[in-house]
């Protein structure tokens, strides 16, 4: 398979020699252990003092190593005094106790620390209780559009633009030329993280009920729902549940970087909304692998993709709201704030009704922060109004 560069290696970089314990986070198949694999490969080229400790419980040959007594009597055995110690752990929960043994190792003083695992063990809200030592993590996600034109050594245009809105990011489905055997494996690596990250987890008894709220949010994508609207649908077609479940339900399939929750925020007030929130794909291609592409709704899907790219950027995402109107994204990083409306085909008309409907919430805001719209243009950034007006696909493609 064909490695690319990606920007987490330098993330990783950028933490060396820290005393935190590094966490390698993310949805399957995103790239953790390739990550992990780049970054040995940086340190064996640019450290003639390291010693790297490594284990892959993929691996047989590690198979003695999965209680934690024995992970600890094999590391300090490792262990070079006189050289810098690397710890690289990969699948770490496969080894029974294992938050003992990295708070044994972060405790000795003595390591470099970096693991991943199935985030369904390594979950953000669970790290400060696994583990006693301070933990800095890194969240990988799937092939972003950039990376996808990298990958395979192309050029931004609205063809390649076309099969990245239908391949997505899943990286290990390049292999296969054939969409269908794509979308095989995409539902594949889907239904394993169902199984693997939540149910075995969580130990749930009841799978299809799971399997239905999936299925709801899957067909959902970018809309506005809350738990009730779940329940009352779930229950209107027999199947029978309530609000605390679908809420539980939910919250796991979020844990396991499924979907991604985004928050209602109130422009005008300056606050948070509780109730009625969007949930957004971590890939928008498992849409298709696991319900088809018929019927597409492109404009739900564009959404999708830019509410990603945010988040790979680095931005806190909400759903801005104002006067009973609904701005797509309000991204906030640090002092910046950008108010995002995504559409699929605007217009090349300023009153035709799909480019009003768009650009009266962004009018309507009064601050002086950025405002853009993100449609299917296919045509070079330009402005009305002040607001900026421009192609997805270049969007995507441009420099953060």
């Amino acid at each position: 398979m064909k490695i690319i560069k990606r920007k987490y290696l330098q993330d990783i970089i950028d933490v060396m020699g820290t005393p935190d314990i590094k966490v390698i986070t993310g949805v399957r198949r995103s790239g953790k252990s390739e990550l992990l694999n780049m970054f040995i490969k940086y340190i064996k080229e640019n450290d003639n003092k390291a010693n790297i400790i490594y284990i892959d419980y993929n691996l047989d040959k590690f198979d003695n190593l999965k209680q934690y007594k024995e992970l600890i009597k094999y590391v300090s055995n490792q262990y070079n005094p006189k050289k810098n110690n690397f710890i690289m752990i990969d699948e770490i929960q496969m080894c029974n106790d294992f938050e003992k043994a990295i708070n044994n190792f972060h405790a000795e003083k003595k390591y470099d620390i970096y693991i991943t695992g199935s985030n369904a063990f390594l979950l953000s809200s669970d790290l400060a209780t696994l583990f006693t030592g301070r933990t800095y993590s890194i969240e990988v996600f799937p092939f972003s559009y950039k990376e996808f034109l990298e990958y395979y050594n192309l050029k931004n245009n609205d063809e390649n633009f076309d099969r990245y809105v239908l391949e997505g990011g899943f990286a290990g489905s390049y292999f296969y030329k054939d969409l269908d055997k794509k979308y095989n494996y995409i539902s594949d690596v889907y239904k394993t993280m169902i199984v693997r990250d939540i149910v075995e987890r969580n130990k749930i008894q009841n799978i299809p009920l799971l399997n239905s709220i999936s299925d709801f949010l899957i067909d959902n994508i970018a809309r506005i729902t809350s738990y009730r609207s779940i329940t009352n649908t779930l229950n209107y077609n027999k199947v029978i549940t309530n609000d605390k479940t679908v809420g539980s339900y939910i919250n796991y399939l979020c844990e396991a970087f499924a979907f991604y929750k985004i928050r209602r925020y109130d422009i005008q007030g300056k606050k948070y909304l509780s109730t009625q929130d969007k949930y957004y794909l971590s890939d928008h291609a498992v849409k298709y692998a696991i319900q088809g592409t018929k019927n597409m709704n492109y404009g739900n899907i564009y959404e999708n993709i830019v509410a990603m790219e945010l988040i790979r950027r680095g931005y806190v995402v909400y759903i801005g709201v104002l006067y009973e109107k609904e701005v797509d994204f309000v991204a906030m990083k640090r002092d910046e704030k950008i108010y995002i409306q995504v559409s699929d085909n605007i217009g090349n008309d300023f009153e035709n009704s799909t480019f009003k409907r768009e650009i009266e919430p962004l009018l309507k805001i009064k601050d002086a922060y950025p405002k853009i719209i993100i449609a299917r243009t296919k045509h070079n950034k330009y402005q009305y109004e002040g607001i900026q007006i421009i192609d997805i696909s270049n969007w995507l493609s441009e420099q953060e």
